[in-house]
């Protein structure tokens, strides 16, 4: 067992790295290890909060052993609408993208991700919604060279944050906090008492 002070310095060297700035838009995910494996990688990648846009499907239910407990150091939002998430994240400064196999979709190796930017990643068997795509402000793929051109919706938000985190490593984005040390304090006191 951790004792409490290298606990609370562990919890606040995560805060410390915490990016408000890229946020992930979970839409119709149902499968609730392909939530739980989504927001693993958002914890290990920085990511402080996740939209939930559910329109059609139900928020599948997230016990800890599948998510690895990441589910509460995640802050979260629920959108029943994409015109509301959109427009909540376009009101806040977010640039939308979403993911995307079409050829106007942009190779997510030469899209600048250390401006505010939400990725949008869809269902698993009907990928991002027509709707979702044709609303968000560009559309990004991973660039493969295989003969199967799409990856588990889990896998493939894994592989765009850490391309973002590595972009963001580079430009110094998680050497300074970029939560306010009263939003810190606020959220400490939460984590400590998960």
């Amino acid at each position: 067992m951790i004792r409490t002070t290298e606990r609370i310095k562990k919890l606040e060297d995560v805060l410390y790295k915490r990016q408000p700035d890229i946020t992930v838009v979970i839409e119709n995910v149902h499968d609730p290890h392909n939530v739980s494996a989504i927001l693993r990688s958002c914890d290990a990648s920085g990511v402080y909060e996740v939209q939930l846009l559910y329109t059609k499907e139900k928020f599948p239910i997230i016990d800890k052993k599948s998510s690895a407990s990441a589910s509460k150091w995640i802050k979260r939002r629920l959108f029943k609408s994409i015109d509301e998430c959109y427009g909540t994240l376009h009101r806040e400064g977010f640039v939308i993208y979403a993911t995307n196999l079409g050829q106007e979709a942009k190779d997510l190796y030469k899209i600048d991700l250390t401006k505010k930017v939400a990725i949008v990643f869809g269902n698993e068997h009907r990928g991002v919604s027509e709707e979702a795509a044709e609303k968000a402000d560009a559309l990004l793929k991973i660039q493969q060279v295989g003969l199967i051109q799409s990856l588990n919706v889990s896998v493939a938000c894994a592989v765009v944050l850490f391309e973002v985190m590595r972009q963001r490593m580079v430009v110094g984005a998680f050497e300074k906090p970029k939560l306010s040390s009263s939003e810190c304090s606020e959220l400490l006191k939460e984590w400590i008492k998960k």
